[in-house]
């Protein structure tokens, strides 16, 4: 699997692009603020063309870019219906002070073309097969999307649910600690420790190791917990 990502904007947002392989399509991550030009030096780079754009939540630092880069390339984007209004809202999920610092307003619209995701269902895109869960806690309709890359370790895209040596903040309109918790340890902790985490903010992790050194995960027990996926 050809993985590539690159953070964008003022909040450092990881924008992540996946495909099979060089020189065919792929799958965009949260293209956030200021994406553009590097997603398309990127996509040049690889020889690679887009199919679709997912969104792990509705926060303004992950879709920025989505309707540009979407109505570009003639591909629809897909987000989970709990945060869909944030396409077009997104100062909905942020506290009363960062939206004075905005103004009040941030003027953003949908893509042409938005399709929903659901807890558990596989997607079958740019050749890879991605299974999303649904992880409440940051924004109620916050999810992660899994792939079993060949022979190799598991890939997980984690958004703002886990990143290295910390989770999500859920103190936003729409976050919810207790979620989260459960979150976490019916969805996160239940994955193999090779899992490779890609998150939304910050550098890529394992499984293993945030089970054993993120202090967020300390006493939380996966139910079941399996070796692999």
């Amino acid at each position: 699997m050809l993985v590539a990502g690159f953070p964008t904007g003022s909040f450092q947002a990881n924008c992540f692009v996946l495909a099979q392989e060089a020189g065919g399509p792929c799958v965009v991550v949260d293209p956030g603020e200021g994406s553009e030009q590097p997603l398309g030096d990127l996509l040049r780079q690889h020889r690679l063309d887009p199919v679709a754009v997912l969104l792990t939540h509705g926060h303004f630092d992950h879709i920025f870019a989505v309707t540009p880069v979407c109505d570009g390339n003639d591909i629809p984007a897909w987000i989970h219906p709990e945060d869909r209004v944030l396409l077009s809202d997104p100062l909905r999920a942020l506290s009363a002070e960062a939206r004075q610092f905005f103004g009040g307003r941030v003027a953003l619209r949908e893509p042409r073309e938005v399709r929903l995701l659901a807890d558990g269902a596989s997607l079958e895109l740019a050749g890879l097969t991605l299974t999303v869960d649904h992880t409440p806690g940051h924004t109620r309709g916050s999810v992660t999307f899994r792939s079993v890359a060949g022979a190799g370790p598991a890939l997980l895209v984690s958004g703002d649910t886990l990143f290295a040596g910390s989770i999500g903040r859920t103190d936003l309109p729409g976050g919810d600690h207790e979620q989260m918790l459960v979150s976490l340890k019916d969805k996160i902790l239940v994955l193999d420790d090779k899992t490779v985490v890609l998150p939304g903010h910050g550098p890529q992790t394992t499984i293993g190791r945030e089970r054993a050194s993120n202090p967020f995960l300390h006493g939380l027990t996966a139910p079941g917990r399996s070796r692999g996926l």
